[in-house]
């Protein structure tokens, strides 16, 4: 898996490319994006299904993570988005705090069983799907600030 090239190379980081911000999300769009996160859970049980020990022990690339470090990786990102819009429709432009990925990949609760973070995401997602299908216009422009990238 060789992934998009990043100046000039590839980098199997990103094997659909590096994500860049939309200049204008649409209501249409919002509402794709929101059938994702709607389908993940499932998507994510189906494609750990029937794999071994061995398996889940296996780096997806070459130096990265386990596809165990993998599935609570997604559980801790989506855990840290739900928090961060949940601030950004509760109080003023909050400022987030960052996380190191890396670091929270390599805590013991990441040897944890994968059905436990796909459980989690399961209801996260539910809850996640509720909330943002019933935000106003005003609310999605709302917003936060980002500790290293700004507003």
């Amino acid at each position: 898996m060789g992934g998009v090239s990043v100046n000039g190379e590839n980098d199997p980081r990103y094997p659909v490319g590096r994500f860049q911000r939309p200049e204008q999300v649409t209501p249409h769009e919002r509402m794709a994006a929101i059938a994702v996160l709607a389908e993940l859970p499932g998507k994510l049980k189906e494609a750990l299904e029937g794999l071994d020990r061995v398996q889940l022990e296996t780096p997806y690339r070459e130096g990265g993570w386990t596809v165990r470090q993998l599935v609570h990786h997604i559980a801790d990102s989506h855990m840290n988005a739900f928090i961060r819009i949940r601030l950004a429709l509760t109080e003023d432009w909050p400022t987030i705090s960052t996380y190191d990925e890396k670091a929270w990949a390599l805590l013991h609760d990441a040897a944890a069983p994968v059905a436990w973070s796909t459980a989690l995401l399961e209801n996260l997602h539910a809850r996640w799907v509720m909330m943002l299908e019933s935000l106003t216009e005003e609310q999605w422009a709302r917003g936060m600030n980002h500790q290293r990238r700004g507003r």
